[in-house]
C-alpha cells in the first residue's frame, strides 16, 4: 500500500516524463545542429531509438527506486502506534482494577 502509494506519487509528478521529453528534444537540437553528417531517415531513427532507450531508463530508474524504498520506519511507526495502544488499554485496565478495588475498601469500611 504504502510502496504503491509511493510510486503513484512518483509517476504522477512528471519527473520522468520531464527527462524524456528534455532527452528527446536535446537529441532533436543534435540532430539539426549536425545535420550535414546525417541522412534525414537517420535523424528519424535516431531520435526515436533515443527516446525508446530514455523510457526504458526511466523506468528501470523507477523500478530501483521501489526497491530501494524503505520501509522500515514505516513499520517502526505502525509497531510503536500499535504498542502505543496496547500499553493505553492496560492502563484502562489498570485504572479500572484500582477503581473498584477502592470502592470495595470504602464498602468494607462503611459495613
Amino acid at each position: 500500500m504504502v510502496i504503491e502509494r509511493f510510486s503513484q506519487t512518483v509517476i504522477n509528478s512528471g519527473v520522468f516524463r520531464l527527462y524524456i521529453a528534455i532527452g528527446f528534444f536535446a537529441t532533436l537540437i543534435f540532430f539539426t545542429l549536425n545535420a550535414d553528417f546525417f541522412t534525414p531517415m537517420e535523424m528519424i531513427l535516431g531520435i526515436i531509438l533515443v527516446t525508446i532507450i530514455l523510457k526504458g531508463i526511466s523506468n528501470m530508474m523507477l523500478s530501483l527506486i521501489i526497491s530501494l524504498f524503505n520501509l522500515d520506519n514505516k513499520r517502526n511507526e505502525f509497531d510503536f502506534k500499535y504498542n502505543e495502544e496496547k500499553i493505553q488499554v492496560m492502563l484502562n485496565e489498570l485504572s479500572v482494577k484500582d477503581v473498584m478495588d477502592s470502592n470495595e475498601k470504602n464498602l468494607k469500611k462503611a459495613n
